[in-house]
């Protein structure tokens, strides 16, 4: 476990861009701490897709999703005279999660900032490791300023979603580690399907695995596609309802367009009936759990948004935190 108080792993610093350096600096962190999630493969996927497609289960990892990782790295990297003042992240639910947990195991307390709208289940698993939450109108207040103010009031550490090199590397480790089995079996991918909201464990994935990425978004949402595109950090504008709710970023940050950048990423969206119809597909032929932004990576395959033909591929499956009303909306519409 680190204490290290600056980003000094790798380049990440010195550019803006977190590199497979930061990734394996990282995964040296939080070793013993994350599950090693293991590679899985499908008969009745693989002929869905018309290709090889080995999923990256995140939904099984602690607290349900990728968060985790990056969460712990980051807070591990706070130094032990910092860490009694504790920190302060804002998230719809499962960077909640991953901060919470982290804090509680590194002996932290934890401010959590979150949408009044936030699925309940992620809202009592945040409170449930022992974190306080704040709620906050994601139309009208402004996250970033609510957790700022909070944490100059309490000389606190801002661990944000995805605009710390600490987080995305962190969250890079999930490539490392597939990249790694898939060699160990003495196979290799082509393509990796990420799902996307500001880009963190997408950005992360590229540094970490080494591997063309394809960052998938949900329409509405698709200030990375269009971002990564045009070339310069495009908002999202006037956002429709989605059942992503993990993914409902309005804007990704300069250190995750400039790593995507870096390592050559692209993106694509899916609708919301194509990611109804992963989590459903995800469920009934892979027995799997997987919320619904979870699962638009699995939902670019399924739906053909990306030409895979004769390829391997690696789809990450982000989160498993889905209230039961809206999973079993997907299965109805399915």
């Amino acid at each position: 476990m680190g204490s290290d108080d600056a980003f000094s792993t790798g380049s990440g610093s010195q550019s803006g861009v977190v590199r497979h350096a930061d990734v394996l600096a990282a995964a040296a962190r939080i070793s013993g701490e994350i599950v090693h999630t293991p590679l899985l493969r499908s008969d009745s996927l693989d002929a869905a897709t018309g290709t090889r497609v080995w999923l990256k289960p995140e939904n099984l990892q602690r607290t349900g999703s990728f968060k985790f990782r990056g969460a712990f790295n980051r807070l591990s990297a706070i130094p032990m005279a910092q860490r009694s003042a504790g920190v302060v992240a804002f998230s719809s639910g499962n960077h909640a999660q991953g901060v919470a947990l982290a804090a509680k195991l590194l002996g932290m307390p934890a401010v959590i900032v979150m949408p009044r709208d936030a699925p309940v289940i992620k809202v009592e698993r945040t409170r449930g490791h022992g974190a306080e939450v704040v709620f906050y109108d994601r139309l009208t207040e402004d996250r970033d300023s609510i957790a700022a103010g909070i944490a100059a009031q309490r000389g606190a550490v801002v661990v944000p979603p995805f605009n710390d090199p600490y987080v995305v590397a962190g969250q890079g480790t999930a490539g490392l580690e597939a990249v790694a089995d898939l060699a160990a079996m003495g196979l290799s991918a082509d393509v990796a399907l990420v799902c996307c909201g500001g880009g963190g464990l997408a950005s992360g994935f590229a540094a970490g695995s080494g591997l063309p990425v394809i960052a998938v978004e949900p329409e509405g949402y698709d200030d990375v596609v269009r971002s990564l595109a045009g070339g310069v950090i495009v908002p999202v504008d006037n956002p429709g309802p989605t059942r992503c709710d993990a993914l409902q970023t309005l804007k990704m940050s300069q250190l995750t367009f400039e790593t995507l950048r870096a390592h050559g990423a692209t993106a694509v969206t899916v609708s919301e009936a194509e990611v109804a119809r992963a989590v459903a597909f995800a469920f009934r032929e892979l027995k799997l759990v997987v919320e619904p932004g979870g699962s638009v990576a699995l939902a670019a395959a399924l739906a053909g948004r990306v030409d895979i033909a004769g390829k391997t591929v690696l789809v990450v499956l982000s989160g498993g935190n889905v209230e039961a009303a809206v999973f079993a909306e997907c299965l109805a519409l399915a």
